[in-house]
């Protein structure tokens, strides 16, 4: 398996990092978000339940997930982003006030006018993930959530290459259980 690890350069002039975060309907970390509900306890089923606050939370960025890249021959390869780039990104992306720049599908002339980041941490100190909330205040954005239009959070930036690593099989293994469990889930 390649994998490719992807860093970033902390200097506020360089052009790498995260610059946008995108709502998407199939996101590449494989990690949908949740919706909360204030008069319920939290449910794990990734349903819109809570129409006053209209607050999504997910991961932005799991550290160490493979995640899966067509080359231009395309043949599949995996990035990873590590606990400490991941950092690194979080930083920069608040340092340059983007919780605002939001976007759908990826599509850089579909800007999510009254989206906006209203909560950023990094959890699991083991591994360091992106994990953050948005407030949705566009009512015709709301409304594809609540159809399940979108479903998850997916980033994009410009990111440098480090060296080609190499996971454990027991990396691997989890991982792909994981991902087995999430394909189980979704389809119930």
């Amino acid at each position: 398996m390649k994998i490719l690890e992807l860093i970033i350069d902390e200097n506020i002039e360089d052009e790498s990092g995260v610059e946008m975060v995108a709502l998407v309907d199939s996101p590449a970390i494989q990690s949908n978000w949740m919706a909360f509900n204030k008069q319920k306890p939290i449910e794990l089923n990734f349903k819109v339940q809570d129409e006053e606050k209209r607050i999504v939370s997910g991961y932005f960025m799991i550290a160490d997930l493979p995640i899966a890249r067509i080359d231009d021959e395309g043949k599949v390869f995996y990035v990873v982003f590590r606990k400490d780039t991941i950092e690194k990104i979080v930083n920069k992306f608040m340092r340059n006030g983007f919780n605002s720049k939001v976007n759908l599908m990826h599509d850089s002339n579909a800007l999510a006018e009254g989206v906006y980041i209203i909560e950023s941490i990094i959890i699991d100190s083991n591994r360091g993930s992106w994990f953050g909330s948005m407030k949705i205040e566009n009512d015709a954005i709301w409304e594809e959530v609540k159809k399940g239009t979108f479903t998850g959070f997916s980033v994009e930036g410009m990111f440098g290459q480090d060296k080609e690593i190499e996971l454990p099989e027991r990396v691997i293994q989890k991982i792909k259980e994981v991902i087995k469990k999430y394909k189980t889930f979704k389809n119930k």
